[in-house]
């Protein structure tokens, strides 16, 4: 998807490619709770994670930390 926003109809179309056909007075709505989520999902790609490890990296239980209370 491109950084242009949804149209209702695109919004039909994809809905239906992915088998959810959506009822005519959906298509707004859906397209723009796509548009909303999109905007949050480009702002995370923007984060720069540096070093931080994957988190399948992450041991449970092997470090101690005092906890803060």
């Amino acid at each position: 998807m491109s950084s242009a926003e949804l149209t209702p109809p695109e919004a039909a179309r994809w809905a239906a490619r992915a088998g959810l056909p959506l009822p005519d007075d959906r298509h707004a709505l859906v397209a723009a709770t796509a548009d909303h989520i999109h905007s949050v999902v480009s702002v995370l790609r923007e984060l720069d994670f540096g070093d931080t490890p994957p988190a399948g990296a992450y041991r449970a239980g092997k470090e101690k930390h005092d906890a803060a209370v």
